[in-house]
């Protein structure tokens, strides 16, 4: 019975790694897994074999040559593909990868069907941010080919400046100043090459990092880095993240004190006495220990697009900032059972009912402004106020409403709590 899809070419594969004694062929196997040099890559539709090798279907296909066979003609180059359909790590031009052959979309006509495929980049230089080695010629500077050449012979590769004429693709210029990140027992490590990654690590006593000062070997955390800030010229020197100096950060903590230098820490509306109704005083970041996550960059943006921000605290939420905290919305509501404004210790005023505040207001104004015209029309005729009986019919009824009027507004302040106070809502 014939063998179809993987299950037949595996078995092509196996007859022609292993001899009549069972023992692995090294040829044959040379020829199926190869060390080759990527020459260019599909990365969008510029390229020039872009509809002939598959359109978008080829993205991140590579030409390549192989490393013991070089070749400066173009047409003679070979096609490989990507080996992983979902993380994309596609390398650089002059990087190392290596090709293996696996089957291909014509397996179900044909079980031997198969083409090339590529496995990541080699490290050689061990280092995040390339790996490329060109072939030596003369197109490089005096400086550059004494580079590669001592590597050859067996030196580290350092480069100290940003002149590398190496050709690494269209855009990607190699940087002096990029540099790994130091492990530690236990780490997984996942790296970019800008200076971008995230750390699967542990407390790790006695080790030189910023987040192993308390807690237990083996606690968990996890480390998501954008950045290293800036760095000398010497990317060859493994680092570790630092919270204070990395463009942005997450970190998610079990145990660990993170030594975050926040921006502010003035907690002042918790202190002198009023503990026990506004809560405890929060500890500063950079002396919490515990299960947290932290979030640090030069600037934060939550966006809800269709429903609520939600922040949500068993103790309390601090709006800290150096300079203000600013609220523009079309409706402001607060529902509490104590509100409290000003400086604790000073302030020592009830808030205002505001429409309360307004009708009294408007009552009193509109009693005195009556009271007001009267009198003046009184003062335009002089024999009037000496005459009883205009007294009497005119300007007594005035005087006493007006009496009325104050008294009822002179009982509402007096009331408990007065009217114009809230009852609830109210600064220290």
């Amino acid at each position: 019975m014939a063998s179809y899809g993987f299950s037949g070419l595996n078995k092509n594969l196996n007859s022609r790694l292993s001899n009549s004694t069972n023992v692995l062929n090294v040829s044959s196997l040379n020829n199926l897994i190869l060390a080759v040099r990527v020459r260019s890559i599909v990365l969008d539709n510029t390229h020039p074999r872009f509809k002939e090798l598959g359109e978008w279907n080829a993205l991140g296909a590579i030409e390549y040559e192989e490393v013991t066979s070089p070749t400066l003609s173009p047409s003679s180059l070979s096609v490989a593909y990507s080996i992983n359909p979902n993380i994309k790590s596609f390398p650089l031009l002059n990087e190392i990868v290596y090709v293996i052959t696996f089957p291909d979309t014509n397996i179900g006509k044909n079980n031997t069907s198969s083409k090339k495929y590529y496995i990541n980049n080699i490290g050689l230089w061990n280092h995040p941010h390339h790996n490329g080695y060109p072939i030596i010629s003369t197109n490089l500077s005096p400086s550059q080919q004494k580079d590669y050449i001592q590597t050859q012979a067996g030196s580290v590769r350092r480069v100290t400046d940003n002149s590398t004429e190496i050709n690494l693709g269209k855009t990607f210029k190699e940087r002096a100043n990029i540099h790994p990140l130091l492990p530690f027992e236990g780490d997984i490590i996942y790296e970019g090459r800008w200076g971008n990654s995230i750390r699967l690590g542990s407390t790790v006593n006695k080790t030189p990092n910023n987040w192993s000062s308390t807690g237990n070997d083996g606690d968990p955390i996890l480390l998501i880095r954008n950045g290293q800030g800036n760095q000398i010229d010497q990317g060859w020197i493994p680092i570790v993240e630092n919270i204070n100096d990395d463009d942005s950060s997450i970190y998610l903590t079990s145990t660990q004190n993170i030594p975050l230098k926040a921006s502010s820490t003035d907690y002042t509306s918790y202190s002198n006495g009023f503990n026990s109704s506004l809560g405890e005083i929060p500890i500063v970041p950079s002396k919490y220990e515990g299960n947290q996550i932290i979030l640090n960059s030069g600037r934060l943006v939550f966006n809800a697009t269709n429903d609520h921000i939600l922040l949500s605290s068993d103790k309390s939420i601090n709006l800290n900032s150096l300079k203000s905290v600013n609220i523009d919305t079309r409706k402001f509501v607060v529902q509490a059972d104590n509100i409290y404004l000003g400086e604790i210790g000073l302030a020592n005023q009830h808030l205002m009912l505001g429409d309360n505040t307004v009708e009294f207001l408007k009552t009193l104004v509109s009693s005195l402004k009556d009271m007001a015209n009267y009198l003046k029309t009184l003062t335009s005729d002089p024999v009037t106020p000496n005459n009883p009986a205009t007294f009497n019919s005119t300007l007594l009824p005035k005087a006493t409403q007006l009496s009325i009027t104050l008294e009822s507004l002179e009982s509402q302040l007096n009331t408990s709590p007065p009217v114009l106070i809230s009852q609830r809502n109210y600064t220290l």
